[in-house]
């Protein structure tokens, strides 16, 4: 009989660090969103898995951002070049001016 109570003990004790954790609560949301799901997903592991860790960026959004930073590098690197010539134009108009030492 004590090791019943001792079992229940700790199973109220695991509940409780559960609970004060939050992690009820995150495990109830996510069951009641897919409660509520008009459409009941093929896998429901998938599901959980995905809206516990937040639903991440999808797949497609991740390699819509991955090709716009590899566009706006390039676009960087041409500006760079076009910026280092026309310092370089600048500089062929521009009279070389020397300052004069100063006098104390």
């Amino acid at each position: 009989m004590t090791s019943y109570r001792q079992a229940d003990s700790k199973r109220e004790e695991f509940r409780k660090y559960l609970e004060k954790a939050g992690v009820l609560d995150a495990l109830t949301k996510v069951l009641v969103s897919l409660y509520e799901e008009p459409e009941k997903p093929n896998n429901a592991l998938d599901f959980l898995k995905q809206h516990i860790l937040g639903g991440g960026p999808e797949t497609a959004d991740v390699e819509t951002l991955r090709l716009e930073v590899s566009e706006l590098r390039q676009k960087v690197e041409v500006l760079q070049d076009e910026n280092a010539d026309l310092k370089q134009r600048l500089a062929q108009y521009e009279p070389a001016t020397e300052e004069p030492p100063q006098e104390n």
